[in-house]
């Protein structure tokens, strides 16, 4: 027996309320800065030679969703850890995903590109972490990190509101950049997946 609190329905309303809340922080905060932080990771990675995403856990499946979106748009993309991954290098832009920045697998892939000379754009709830000291874009996303249970921030499970902004973020790239670029989705269409 569902009761108002333990409804699929109203878990819906509560993450969709929740989410309309963030992104209109998250862009009235961009918006009060000198530099538009979305803008600035659009034009960075429309600049990229080629993009690498890393992210752990949930985080790190919503940017493999977007590494997949980036990829119909025909950039070049590639998945830190799988093994036909390259050597990031100068000109490349690493895509992180951390809600505390503090992951230490995604700070030493973004130290590596550093050293490599590539670009980091960061996607994190702490403008003062270790990954966000890396990048040269970062979006600080007002959302609970995965250990904050206070719900203050959030009512949902650990880093749920985060992980669901990633993903949205992704696909706003991936939009704006697309549109963008001018080409139809019928000239993206032939990059989707046919060995399915």
């Amino acid at each position: 027996m569902t009761t108002p609190d333990t409804s699929v329905r109203d878990a819906l309303s509560l993450i969709r309320g929740e989410l309309d809340t963030l992104v209109e922080r998250a862009v009235t905060d961009a918006s009060d800065t000198d530099a538009d932080p979305f803008e600035a990771f659009a034009d960075l990675l429309a600049d990229a030679d080629r993009v690498f995403v890393v992210g752990a856990g949930r985080s790190g499946l919503a940017l493999r969703m977007t590494a997949m979106r980036l990829m119909h748009l025909g950039l070049a993309v590639h998945v830190v850890g799988e093994v036909t991954t390259p050597a990031i290098a100068e000109g490349d832009v690493l895509l992180t995903a951390s809600g505390s920045g503090t992951t230490g697998a995604i700070v030493r892939a973004a130290e590596g590109a550093v050293e490599a000379g590539a670009r980091v754009a960061a996607i994190t709830t702490a403008a003062d972490s270790p990954l966000a000291l890396l990048a040269t874009v970062v979006a600080v996303v007002p959302a609970a990190e995965k250990l904050d249970r206070s719900e203050a921030a959030s009512a949902q499970y650990a880093g749920g509101l985060f992980e669901q902004f990633v993903v949205l973020l992704g696909d706003a790239l991936f939009h704006a950049l697309w549109k963008r670029s001018g080409a139809s989705a019928d000239e993206l269409w032939p990059r989707h997946a046919n060995l399915e």
